[in-house]
């Protein structure tokens, strides 16, 4: 296995680091991956080598305001609006479609979010080549844990109208992302997490986790390949970090035909990255959700059949 590392450049100019972890033969499906807020794609190396040594190509980029992405003390946390964190989404899955091999679209935590709003609203050009949506602890809703008062919000919010790129910190407290000690130390310790958001990104988030858990957020039963839904989502029912029970309302809301929720006990918000022998088990679940549906070719058009992954 190995990881190539590159510069992929959207339409306004801003550039943004990329890395791909290979699999040794061919690859037998491609994921797309959304790192977290505060996050960066370099903190999930425990993650993807297993996939690629699964026959699972990983490509993954740092989010704009973000990990290598950032080069002034100005670009952190400068996400732009909504609008932005989506076509830079789309610019980037266009440099791997299309393709025989089966692609899939993968998110933690904010970047899971992301996903289900892709997955609900993205370019339906784009969106017909994606065979299946996985979120990892998906920001729909704040535990209480971490939840900001309303106080902070509001006036967050109104500030962030005349000064939209005004930085704010927000330290994620890392006893809360996992349990394992060296891994809270390694966050920790990154300066590539610098828990700094601008107030129109942090508004711009909020505003999509009030649309994913209020309902207004409708994925279709033809938002992927083939005309099919397939989406998969894993939460610990201990995170203190994004909400369980908003996670599991919201799956409970979706029509996809091919759906699943896998609930981790006593896990927290990094599944891929808590104690260890149980970590494996996330990442072998989400190995063999994936694998399972890229034994059909590349689908084309919609039918019941699609969602049926024949083992």
């Amino acid at each position: 296995m190995s990881t190539e590392e590159g510069w992929h450049t959207v339409e306004d100019g801003a550039k943004l680091y990329t890395k791909t972890w290979k699999t040794e033969g061919p690859a037998k499906a491609r994921v797309v991956f959304l790192h977290g807020f505060s996050d960066h794609c370099n903190n999930y190396d425990t993650f993807f080598y297993p996939l690629a040594s699964k026959g699972i190509e990983v490509y993954a980029f740092d989010q704009r305001g973000w990990g290598r992405s950032v080069k002034k003390q100005a670009d952190k946390g400068n996400t732009g609006p909504t609008k932005r964190v989506l076509d830079d989404i789309t610019s980037f899955l266009k440099t791997v479609i299309p393709s025989s091999i089966p692609l899939f679209l993968m998110g933690h935590s904010m970047g899971g979010g992301e996903i289900l709003l892709y997955a609900a609203e993205g370019p339906a050009e784009i969106r017909k080549h994606i065979r299946g949506y996985l979120c990892e602890s998906p920001f729909i809703e704040f535990d209480p844990k971490s939840k900001p008062n309303w106080f902070t919000v509001f006036f967050g919010r109104l500030a962030g109208r005349l000064l939209p790129h005004r930085q704010m910190v927000n330290p994620i407290d890392v006893k809360l992302v996992s349990r394992d000690e060296a891994v809270q130390k390694k966050l920790f310790e990154d300066d590539l997490n610098h828990d700094t958001g601008t107030l129109e990104g942090l508004a711009g988030l909020l505003d999509r986790t009030g649309a994913l858990n209020s309902g207004k957020v409708i994925i279709g039963d033809g938002a992927g390949e083939g005309g099919v839904t397939r989406v998969w989502i894993g939460h610990g029912t201990k995170d203190g970090v994004t909400s369980f029970t908003a996670s599991k309302s919201f799956f409970d809301r979706l029509t996809a035909k091919d759906k699943e929720f896998k609930p981790y006990e006593d896990f927290v918000h990094r599944l891929h990255e808590d104690l260890q022998p149980q970590s494996q088990a996330f990442v072998e679940d989400c190995a063999n959700w994936m694998l399972a549906r890229s034994v059909e070719p590349v689908q084309v058009s919609g039918s019941d059949d699609a969602a049926k992954p024949k083992l």
